[in-house]
């Protein structure tokens, strides 16, 4: 008989949920682009039970992660744990190889250390907006465009452009400047790309990285941020399709450990 798990992330700004099958097959996935204190952990527990056409009753086991993991301890999982684990267990599950995890969320910059799949060193940024989706999603309403399309506007680029701040508020001062300057709104976005790099990377300079290195996170998906931080470290960065499901796959993996032992 098969053991079905369930796994959720409740982010700052997104909820994320999966279920496994024998800690082994992903049936069922779902995202809201809200996180904690909204609706958005419900509906996608509603909504991945439904994809995997099962009940609450069916899961063996449910373990919440994220940064509102305690508001789903209220009757709904059977546990919660700190989302470095999951990130850490959800990265070593995709790539089996990986050393370095550098996972930028909604509003905290992570860098997780692995080895065999167990986080031994971390550093995290979780003081400042900088760096973050949040910070890219304040530069992508400033130049009037989507933040899904930052990676590709960025990549037409033709002029090195510095954006020296890391602070949001300065950072978008600066971006207003450069556009009043007549600034090619590509060349400002490679800027900002590389400014988001410059941060993470003195992160990852305190951890020490080792590869293979690999990116989760919402902004993982903008390739113009993988290749800046590809750039600044010297090294190849892999993301997955599922890049903003990791915290929620590794909670789901040890929603599954729990349901064995």
């Amino acid at each position: 008989m098969s053991i079905y798990t369930l796994g959720v992330d409740v982010g700052s700004t997104a909820s994320k949920c999966i279920i496994l099958k024998d800690g082994k097959e992903i049936v069922s996935k779902a995202l809201a682009d809200v996180g904690a204190g909204t609706s958005g952990p419900e509906r996608v527990i509603a909504e991945v039970l439904e994809g995997a056409k099962l009940t609450k009753e069916d899961m063996a086991f449910t373990l919440a992660t994220g940064y509102g993991r305690n508001s789903l301890m209220m009757g709904f999982a059977d546990k919660q744990m700190s989302e470095l684990s999951c990130h850490a267990r959800g990265a070593y599950f995709l790539f089996p190889n990986v050393h370095t995890v550098i996972d930028i969320g909604g509003q905290d910059v992570k860098v997780l250390h692995i080895e065999n799949g167990n986080m031994v060193n971390f550093q995290m940024n979780d003081k400042c907006a900088a760096g973050t989706g949040r910070f890219l999603d304040v530069m992508a309403k400033v130049l009037e465009v989507k933040v899904e399309d930052l990676g590709r506007l960025g990549a037409q680029s033709k002029k090195r452009l510095s954006i020296s701040s890391t602070c949001t508020v300065f950072a978008e001062s600066e971006v207003i400047s450069q556009l009043a300057m007549g600034s090619d709104k590509c060349d400002i976005i490679d800027g900002i790309h590389r400014s988001v790099a410059a941060r993470v990377v003195g992160l990852a300079h305190r951890v020490g990285v080792v590869q293979e290195v690999v990116m989760t996170g919402g902004v993982a998906q903008n390739t113009g941020v993988v290749k800046a931080l590809s750039d600044e470290l010297g090294c190849e960065i892999k993301t997955s399709p599922l890049t903003q499901y990791v915290g929620a796959l590794g909670a789901a993996l040890f929603a599954y450990k729990n349901a064995t032992k």
